[in-house]
């Protein structure tokens, strides 16, 4: 009964914290009219320029495929490669694909769809959202390393760190809740039958399944995509006003002494305080101020692929919005941030240690560009989103084909076997 109790009244603190906020947000805002309209308007800047054209074709595109069956024909391919290394299923590599090519929220919004079409239970949505939610490679050398820290070759090393730990994460994140039931290939036919056409048959029963003509599917996915990116939008907008209220209100300089000595016990300048403050809410502030820091140029760049793996609150709550209408916890999710900035960290420490000039050779040209606010930046970050989202879908399925190919020949595989 006292645990009742106890519940019921954290419920109740809950109810009464957010109103409270949303409260305190206001007289804010109204108390600093002008700095709030100038953030809210950097921030739909930053939308615009970068968010728009960056996400709008993996955000139509994923949604499309979904519709058409090709994520349940990947999925039966790739059940072999996907549930040994990170305990998901097949499907799981799209989301994995996308999420790691198109940055914050693709990953999660995938994630919820998979949930939602049965292609994979709770569990296992927690684990996958947990590695498959990630920053782009846009973000991360054009805008991070080009536009902020004003040399490329760091957007290798940032980019290179971020994706190894993401990786790694992955593969810690498989032990999460591992004795949980496990979501079945969905191809149920017979052992005779060859793994293509038992991937064909779960397309064609997945297109029969979803039944929608192709202009009415188009025309949804361009909707629900529209009303994400617009919600994406919003989130945005509202941290930029909340990260901006809070500095001039000098609520940062409470709480950066706090902070300056957590940093100096791990041996880092404590000019970089209010990077961290301000990227523990949103991670494009965080990286601004932590580039701009007196710091050593090494503590900038680690404190910066630190903050990109945490991502925010921001971020944070976009997710949850993604996933609100599913059974997925964000703990986990929250706590594979954590874990993820650490070790994203603490690769970018190895990494920089080796010589810069050696990463040259690795930047890609097409991700090496600030972005800005003419029509032609907004072109060519669309143009090359959608370049990188025909790309990618080509390799998934050229993987799911040597998968195939390598398990025919019993290199690697798995059984499940019924007691």
């Amino acid at each position: 009964m006292n645990i009742k109790n106890k519940y019921h009244n954290l419920s109740k603190i809950n109810q009464l914290f957010l109103p409270a906020l949303a409260v305190v947000i206001t007289i804010s805002i109204v108390r600093f009219p002008d700095e709030a309209f100038n953030a809210a308007v950097n921030g739909l800047d930053v939308w615009f320029t970068i968010v728009l054209p960056a996400l709008l074709p993996f955000f139509i595109g994923s949604q499309l495929l979904m519709g058409l069956g090709v994520v349940h024909f990947m999925g039966v391919l790739l059940e072999p490669f996907m549930r040994p290394l990170f305990n998901v299923p097949g499907a799981g590599s799209f989301v994995m694909a996308m999420g790691l090519a198109s940055g914050y929220p693709v990953g999660a919004m995938l994630t919820g769809k998979l949930v939602k079409r049965k292609l994979c239970n709770t569990w296992e949505a927690e684990r996958l959202m947990s590695f498959s939610n990630t920053a782009d490679p846009l973000f991360m050398v054009g805008a991070v390393a080009v536009g902020m820290l004003k040399d490329v070759r760091l957007g290798t090393i940032i980019a290179l760190a971020h994706y190894i730990s993401t990786l790694i994460l992955g593969f810690l994140m498989r032990l999460y809740a591992r004795n949980k039931e496990i979501t079945p290939p969905p191809a149920t036919y017979g052992p005779q039958q060859g793994i293509i056409l038992k991937a064909t048959r779960e397309l064609i029963r997945a297109r029969k399944e979803d039944n929608r003509p192709f202009g009415k599917l188009l025309g949804d996915c361009i909707k629900d995509s529209v009303n994400s990116l617009l919600l994406i939008l919003g989130f945005i907008m509202l941290f930029s006003v909340v990260i901006r209220i809070v500095t001039v209100a000098g609520l940062i300089n409470i709480v950066s002494p706090f902070v300056e000595t957590i940093l100096k016990v791990f041996g880092f300048d404590s000019s970089l305080a209010p990077a961290v403050v301000s990227g523990f809410f949103e991670t494009t502030i965080g990286c601004q101020l932590a580039s701009n820091a007196s710091a050593p140029l090494s503590q900038r760049v680690i404190m910066v692929s630190s903050i990109i793996a945490w991502s925010g609150l921001s971020v944070h709550f976009q997710v949850m919005s993604m996933v609100s209408d599913t059974d997925i916890k964000m703990a986990p999710y929250v706590i594979a941030r954590v874990i993820h900035a650490f070790l994203a960290g603490l690769i970018t420490y190895i990494m920089i240690t080796m010589p810069v000039g050696s990463f040259e050779s690795l930047v890609i040209p097409a991700f090496a560009m600030s972005p800005s606010t003419t029509s032609e930046s907004w072109m060519y970050i669309f143009k090359i989103s959608t370049q990188v989202f025909v790309l990618l879908l080509i390799l998934v399925l050229f993987a799911a084909i040597i998968t195939h190919l390598i398990k025919s020949l019993n290199i690697i595989g798995f059984k499940v076997v019924k007691k």
